[in-house]
């Protein structure tokens, strides 16, 4: 039987490795497979050595520990695991901040929920009053820095636990307690008015979609309003609601500037503080451990929304049979309905932009007399300050950070859309269809994983020098390269669906007509797909503008981008300057995205109020 069947096999075999080297061969010669094999090369070490790196650090001794670990710089050790799982400052370092962690997130979607769920309802299914201009005006929250309202909140609210100038609360003649001025109540106010466009957005989405013939039908067999929400649109509505549940616990866990700015001042730590604790005392190891528990649970929930997704198809609201999408008729309660809504627009946007701004014009907080209204906070001289003398529009700091801004967030948005355009180019060419695969799975790998646990991936790979890659930390060069790696996603989404629209034809024809890659691509690719370069590289740009996780772990005094430098300006009480450079930022980003929005002929909010 042996003998009988070793022939067989031969040719079998034989012609198996044949076809897959006149493949590779033929494949070799598109140049979409060299594309995408640099591409590949690039990102496995931008992305995935990184990642690697840190993951390493929490189970290998790290330089200064060997006593305490009993083994070599570089040899594996367990050490850090279990001081930070089991030790006796365990409960410091992990499990108290996973607790606030999660309390927070949780208090933050169930708010969000309620006053998303009742602002995605009035605005999709009824008469309300103005529902276009709210469509839009609500979104706004989330086109700003968190940030900006932990600042605005802690204008309003601050007491004597911390020094420098008082809250305006305060100053009114009342003094608030520490639960009102900071730690988990203001955090998860502030996180669940900023997140409520999550559950607006995705909620009030579906709900446009869906039939209101349901609801007739249930209404003329005698089901109450409440029985018709709870045992008919909920439950096609579950599948959106949940997908934007998860999405906002995912930002919650990778979220730093608000629970910096409200936490520090009474010890309320979460997982992305305590992470930076451990970075700044240079305890590598722990911090190794703190950033993969966060990408760990980052990747968990989002693959938790990817299996929801896929499971969303079984809910179909929209079919072949023709639908209907009849407005619900307030009658007496439209009034409070659009004042409920202008309520929650004035709290979410005009008011801690309002206080911002006049924080930043007033000597004294809270009084409101012509004589304490000035400029010097913004334009003045010989100010009666320690450090800042100069208001803050005549500092050098500002410009220099603004340059920095301008030039590390600039140049790696361009090269991210030019980058995100060659990846949909190698993706949806090339003959390889496994290459295709890990190009698109690796360059959205980033969003997986919050972004000071990516930093502290870059800082674990370039902190010091491997091989011919020098040490990048204190550089523009780390900042630049993070950035790009981090906005990955956006850039190569927009260039695979850009990509997935263009046929060869064009290219074939410039190819027979003798044309080469090179003048192909120049002439005819980019010229075609500008529009979606355009979007690849403006949406890298706000949310980089925006953008501080990533930069207060990697940036220095000499590379402080506006967001470091306006949260060193929090670090040393000045208030006014530090609310100036955010509104500087707030403004950029929310004019970048309508800017975004003309260019790209786009809206967030479309649909919603239509």
């Amino acid at each position: 039987m042996s003998n009988a069947a070793e022939p067989i096999g031969r040719p079998a075999r034989s012609s198996w490795t044949t076809r897959l080297k006149y493949r590779t061969r033929i494949a070799m010669r598109e140049p979409t497979t060299v594309i995408g094999l640099l591409m590949a090369a690039l990102f496995t070490y931008l992305i995935v050595v990184p990642i690697i790196s840190i993951l390493l650090d929490a189970v290998q001794t790290q330089f200064g520990d060997s006593r305490r670990t009993d083994t070599a710089v570089g040899e594996w050790t367990s050490y850090y695991l279990h001081r930070t799982f089991f030790s006796p400052v365990a409960r410091d370092m992990f499990w108290e901040p996973l607790r606030n962690t999660l309390s927070v997130a949780f208090g933050a979607i169930i708010v969000s929920v309620i006053v998303g769920g009742i602002l995605a309802w009035l605005i999709s299914r009824t008469d309300m009053f103005a529902r276009r201009w709210f469509a839009t005006a609500l979104i706004v929250p989330y086109m700003l820095p968190a940030w900006t309202f932990a600042l605005a909140w802690t204008t309003l609210f601050k007491n004597r636990t911390v020094g420098g100038q008082q809250g305006w609360v305060e100053a009114m003649g009342f003094s608030p307690p520490d639960w009102l001025a900071y730690g988990q109540v203001p955090i998860t106010v502030i996180l669940a008015l900023h997140y409520t466009p999550f559950i607006i957005l995705l909620f009030g989405s579906a709900l446009r979609r869906f039939d209101s013939q349901l609801e007739d039908s249930a209404r003329m067999l005698g089901a109450s309003r409440g029985r018709i929400a709870w045992s008919i649109v909920l439950p096609l509505m579950k599948p959106a609601l949940i997908s934007a549940i998860v999405l906002i616990f995912a930002k919650c866990l990778g979220e730093f500037g608000v629970a910096y700015v409200l936490g520090l001042p009474v010890k309320f730590d979460v997982l992305a503080t305590s992470l930076y604790r451990n970075l700044g005392s240079r305890q590598t190891g722990v911090a190794g451990v703190l950033a993969a528990s966060i990408m760990i649970l980052g990747i968990m929930t989002l693959l938790i929304d990817a299996y929801l997704i896929r499971e969303a198809r079984r809910f179909v609201t929209v079919g072949s049979k023709g639908s209907m999408n009849r407005l619900s008729r307030l009658r007496g309660l439209r009034l409070p309905a659009t004042g409920f809504a202008a309520f929650i627009f004035l709290i979410s946007v005009g008011l801690p932009v309002l206080t911002l701004f006049l924080s930043t014009v007033m000597h004294v907080p809270a009084r409101f007399t012509w004589d304490n209204f000035t400029l010097d906070y913004w334009l003045g001289t010989n100010l009666d300050t320690v450090a800042l003398q100069q208001g803050i529009l005549l500092t050098p700091e500002l410009w220099s950070a603004a340059w920095n801004t301008l030039w590390i967030v600039g140049s790696a948005s361009v090269v991210s859309g030019l980058l995100g355009l060659l990846v949909g180019y190698a993706v949806v060419r090339t003959p390889l269809r496994p290459l295709g695969s890990f190009l698109r799975q690796v360059t959205f790998f980033p969003y997986l994983v919050p972004g000071i646990a990516f930093a502290a991936a870059y800082l674990s790979l370039f902190a010091v020098q491997r091989g011919p890659i020098p040490a990048l930390y204190g550089t523009m060069a780390i900042l630049i390269l993070a950035l790009i790696a981090d906005q990955m996603p956006y850039a190569s989404r927009a260039g695979i669906s850009a990509m997935m629209q263009l046929g060869k034809e064009p290219e074939e024809a410039a190819q027979v007509a003798g044309s080469g890659w090179f003048h192909r691509m120049t002439r005819i690719v980019v010229p075609i797909q500008k529009g979606s370069l355009v979007t690849g590289v403006l949406l890298p740009f706000i949310s980089g503008i925006k953008g501080l996780s990533l930069f207060v772990v990697l940036a220095v005094p000499s590379t402080d981008v506006l967001t470091t430098y306006s949260l060193r300006l929090v670090d040393y009480n000045y208030t006014q300057a530090a609310n100036a450079v955010v509104l500087i930022v707030a403004g950029l980003a929310y004019f970048g995205t309508l800017a975004a929005q003309k260019l790209t002929k786009t809206n967030l909010a479309e649909g919603l109020g239509g």
